[in-house]
Parts: C-alpha cells; structure tokens; sequence
C-alpha cells in the first residue's frame, strides 16, 4: 500500500455498521471521504444520527455524512431493532452529537466525490465500501453512470454463496432491496466496476470476546475504545454469546488487509421472485459453463470477488488495535 486509499462508506448504522465507521475513521491506510446514510437497520434519520455520533467520537467530524434513501425501491420499511436495539447503537444513551449532515443527497455527494475522483487521476480512484442495503448505490449508477469512472471497486458487505439471516435464503441487506442489489451487479457488469462480496460466509467469522470488550469498556472517556467495547457487550448480551462479530468492520479490514480475505471469482444474480428465495444471492460454483439445454437462463453476466474464507483472529486483532489506539 503505497499511501491511505480513498473510502466512502454507505451505511445503515446500526452495531455493526459503527464496529466498521471506528475502523475507516481511525485507521492510517484509510482516507475517509465521506460517509452516505440509507434507511435499513433503524429509519434513515436515525442513521444519519447514529453516524455523527460514531464519528464525533472518533474524532472525524471533518468527514461529510448524507441522508439518503429512506426506504427500498419496491419493498415496504422492515428495520431490525430486534439485532441492534431501539435505537440501532445498542440503547447507547450518549448525548447527540453536535454535527449536522451535508446538505446534499446522498446520491448528489457521492456522484461530486465520483467525478471529482475520475478528473484527478488512477491515485484518486474511491473504493465505496457498502454495509447497508444497495438503494442508495443503485440509484447513483443509473441517474449518474458516468460517476462509475470515479471507483477503484466496490466491497459490498451483502448476500452469501451457503447461508442466510433475514430469511433462511437471503441475507439482511440484500432482501431488504433485492431490486436495488440486482441493479448495482447489473451496473456492475455495464460499467466494468469490480466487485467483492463479503457476505454471511465470512461476515459471522470475526470475533471479540466479552473479556476483550470489557478491557476496553474499562478506558472510558466516551472515546473510541469505550464505544467499540459497549458494541460488542451489547451484542453478547443481546445473543446470550461471550463473544460477538464485528460484522461489517471486516468488509473495511479488507480495505487495508485483503490479504486476509480469500476470493473466488464467481457469476451472481439476485434471485427477483422466488416465495422463499427472493433475496438471495445465487452465486453460481459450477465448474463448467453451464448446459443451455438445462439451464436456459445461462451465467450471471456479473462475475464477483466472492469471500469465502477470512484469517478472523488476524481481522479481530487489526480492529483491536486501531479502536484501543483512538486517534489516528
């Protein structure tokens, strides 16, 4: 890595999605550009709250956070206050932060930073970092398409080759708005834009234990290091585990460690109309081309960097390390 790579996080900040802003806004091989907001895990406005908060804490009240899309494009509003509490941090109860978002929509702040991006250069390139459903990056690719210049690749924490969560088929941020998840990897193949996957496979693989949270809890101060450990205490509580994942934080540990992430190229398409499947991401791993005369559908036009095994404990510590060191 030859200086900080330039990051842009779309989030729906709940518990995870705060392990995953500590990192961006702390870690040295990260350049935080912004941060853009979508309704999934808690309403839109909460999540634009709950970002400000994390990144107050972090010290990163220099980097823009947008209000995006509200709700899916099709699918009626289903949060998920059951996993991250009421108010997505984990029923946190710190003081609101005293940012306020950029005016722009989320959609008008990354198309500025994409082209901006595209004019200065390959060095400038954006590496967007999805951990939310895909409403906001769908809507970006088709009203502005020529932004797609702008981005290095896209790593979409989403969708899974084996499992699922939200449904025994599909995984929370897919299912959300399958239609939109079906449009980024359509715009994907259109606009060459690489893709890597970090979905379920991986994603439930990195963990904290209790003990290391309450170390943490113990610096206190309201900084970083007590947030991150209040986080991962929640969610042992909250799942009766003595450990718990980081979750969407290991889609920005491959930012700045991919060789802790092992990837198979694979074809993907987001299955639109199944009664149990509809969501899930069909992540084609046959080892031939495909029999038309059984197969009349073919390969999935997109092909995918598909993560399916992570080394966690080399993950964990490297999140470890930059929540305990605070500042960057």
């Amino acid at each position: 890595m030859t200086g900080p790579v330039p990051v842009v996080l779309d989030v729906d900040t709940g518990v995870d999605d705060a392990c995953a802003l500590l990192l961006a806004g702390l870690h040295p091989d990260v350049d935080l550009r912004a941060v853009t907001c979508v309704g999934g895990n808690v309403s839109v406005d909460e999540v634009v709250a709950n970002t400000l908060t994390v990144l107050q804490v972090a010290g990163r009240g220099d980097v823009a956070v947008a209000r995006g899309a509200p709700r899916p494009l099709l699918e009626p509003v289903s949060h998920a206050r059951h996993v991250h509490g009421g108010d997505g941090l984990g029923d946190l109860g710190w003081p609101s932060p005293d940012a306020r978002p950029d005016p722009r929509h989320a959609v008008e702040l990354l198309a500025d930073l994409l082209n901006e991006a595209a004019s200065a250069g390959p060095a400038a390139l954006i590496t967007l970092v999805t951990l939310a459903p895909l409403t906001n990056i769908a809507l970006l690719l088709r009203t502005y398409p020529q932004a797609a210049a702008g981005l290095a690749e896209i790593i979409f924490m989403g969708g899974a080759a084996n499992v699922g969560n939200a449904t025994a088929s599909a995984e929370f941020n897919v299912w959300h708005d399958p239609e939109a998840a079906a449009i980024v990897l359509q715009s994907a193949a259109e606009l060459d834009i690489p893709v890597v996957m970090y979905g379920l496979d991986v994603f439930y693989d990195v963990l904290v234990t209790r003990e290391q949270a309450v170390e943490l809890i113990a610096v206190g101060g309201h900084g970083p290091a007590e947030l991150a450990g209040r986080l991962i205490d929640f969610q042992c509580d909250r799942f009766g585990q003595p450990q718990a994942t980081i979750g969407d934080a290991g889609a920005v540990c491959a930012v700045i460690d991919r060789t802790g992430l092992s990837t198979t190229r694979l074809p993907v398409r987001v299955e639109l109309a199944g009664t149990y499947s509809r969501g899930r991401t069909i992540v084609d791993r046959r080892d031939w081309a495909g029999d038309i005369a059984h197969d009349p559908h073919g390969m999935a036009p997109t092909a995918v960097e598909v993560a399916l095994s992570v080394d966690a404990d080399r993950y964990a510590q490297l999140w470890l390390r930059t929540v305990k060191a605070g500042r960057r």
